[in-house]
């Protein structure tokens, strides 16, 4: 048995909208990721971003017994980004991993992207693009729309990456918490790597296996987000045109108030 004081620690963000079919499989393969990876201390912090149905009940009785689960409620619907945000400044661990409530990727994998977080390292994304990586099940036009998307942000970003927009990812705190993006919903993901890189960031991309969600549906709306990633696209292209137009390391900013609540019966 590994000792708890050698372990080390990491907390796993999870963002949440509207998943009260998910939440028990939230549960097991939490669970299954503390059992496989003994190394690591974990703590998980759940963010719901304003979900309507039963997902905060359901959260907060499933994790009830479980002292290393935090639930951040939101109250109104912020956007994944924001969600994340919430999470990685409420760590109180240096390590900060970040997943898909429906774990399209399945958290295992963090067993691959963790050893890769060494000195001078800020960010390690994961990507299934990646020609060691994999899509599974994915319906085409979702994936020929993601694709595109990562195939034009690595001809207008300097990371060359194969993938952008992944959410399954693991963090340096104290690289990204003082980032602020102008995207708080999906497109804000890929606007961190840039910011990040603008800040002189170091960046690394491990293969990965994505899959399609089992349970619930995707909150994703296509062409709010297209439009979104274009706006950022043109962003990206006139600052490398006029890079003196807009500086990437930036003063944090306060967010707009939150409540907590440890995931128990109140």
């Amino acid at each position: 048995m590994v000792d708890c004081s050698e372990r080390t620690k990491v907390t796993v963000v999870v963002p949440c909208l509207n998943e009260e079919d998910s939440a028990d499989s939230l549960l097991k393969a939490l669970e299954h990721l503390e059992k496989s990876l003994p190394t690591y201390a974990f703590q998980f912090i759940i963010v719901d971003d304003g979900s309507t149905d039963r997902s905060v009940e359901d959260l907060r009785f499933l994790f009830r017994k479980k002292s290393n689960f935090q639930l951040i409620e939101h109250g109104v619907n912020r956007g994944i980004a924001a969600a994340l945000r919430t999470g990685i400044l409420a760590a109180n661990t240096e390590i900060v991993c970040s997943m898909d409530f429906d774990c399209t990727y399945n958290p295992v994998q963090f067993a691959n992207l963790l050893p890769a977080m060494v000195r001078g390292v800020d960010l390690v994304t994961a990507s299934p693009y990646h020609p060691k990586g994999k899509v599974l099940n994915v319906p085409a036009w979702r994936l020929a729309i993601s694709k595109c998307a990562s195939t034009v942000y690595r001809l207008a970003m300097r990371p060359n990456l194969h993938t952008y927009t992944s959410c399954f990812r693991v963090y340096r705190k104290s690289s990204v918490a003082s980032i602020k993006l102008i995207n708080s919903g999906f497109v804000g993901v890929a606007e961190l790597l840039w910011r990040l890189d603008g800040n002189g960031g170091k960046i690394v991309e491990i293969p990965a296996v994505l899959d399609v969600r089992q349970f619930g549906q995707s909150k994703m709306r296509v062409v709010q987000v297209t439009t979104a990633h274009l706006r950022l696209l043109t962003r990206i292209c006139v600052n490398r045109l006029f890079p003196s137009r807009e500086k990437h390391a930036i003063e944090p900013h306060s967010d707009t108030q939150r409540t907590q609540s440890q995931l128990t019966n109140n």
